[in-house]
């Protein structure tokens, strides 16, 4: 993914889809060592996530999972150093908060 360097965004993310089981290698191999766990049909994450910008990261991921099941969905929450925080539900940003 893009950003391997300059700040790390905490990501909080839901991820649905029609095959979970496909999209979980996916995330496992984008997040080693993150716990992933699942409610019901959907697969939640917290990850510490090395970029410089979230809409970037969040396509990226997005498109990565799409990549093996094009019925996934994404919410996601990514919050910045300085604590700002953006909102996305697949590719559109829903909202931002700033300390």
């Amino acid at each position: 993914m893009t950003g391997t360097s300059g700040a790390t965004f905490h990501l909080a993310a839901r991820v649905s889809s029609d095959r979970p089981d496909a999209v979980r290698p996916v995330l496992e191999e984008r997040f080693p060592g993150t716990v992933i766990t699942r409610d019901g049909a959907d697969l939640l994450l917290d990850a510490e996530v090395p970029g410089t910008d979230a809409k970037a990261l969040n396509r990226e991921l997005l498109s990565r999972l799409r990549r093996v099941e094009k019925r996934t969905r994404l919410r996601a929450r990514w919050t910045s150093p300085d604590g700002t925080e953006q909102r996305y539900f697949d590719y559109v940003l829903t909202g931002t908060s700033r300390p």
